[in-house]
């Protein structure tokens, strides 16, 4: 497990960029739970840490496709493939993610 942010990081409702080592994570808190994605919108790159988030989906702000944040599903066009999810812990005011391998 790598710690990527502190729980006040990332206000509830919303998401923000961290890195894991050499890895960019997309991290979202919703309502006090947090969830990790791969940053890149599995379209052209997108960063989706930076997208607008609406209950548990976010936009990709370059090309508009939406995705589960809960699960990466692509629910929303022009994206075709789901983006890669990650686990997540929180111990305290830390928050830990794992990466495969």
């Amino acid at each position: 497990m790598t710690k990527v942010a502190s729980v006040g990081d990332v206000p509830s409702g919303a998401g923000k960029v961290v890195q894991a080592g050499n890895t960019a994570l997309a991290l979202f808190n919703i309502g006090g739970k947090f969830y990790a994605l791969d940053n890149r919108c599995a379209r052209v790159g997108g960063p989706l840490g930076q997208g607008k988030v609406e209950g548990t989906r976010v936009t990709c702000p370059w090309h508009g496709s939406i995705f589960d944040v809960t699960t990466g599903a692509v629910v929303g066009p022009p994206a075709r493939r789901p983006v890669a999810t990650f686990r997540v812990k929180v111990e305290g005011n830390e928050v830990f993610v794992e990466l495969p391998g």
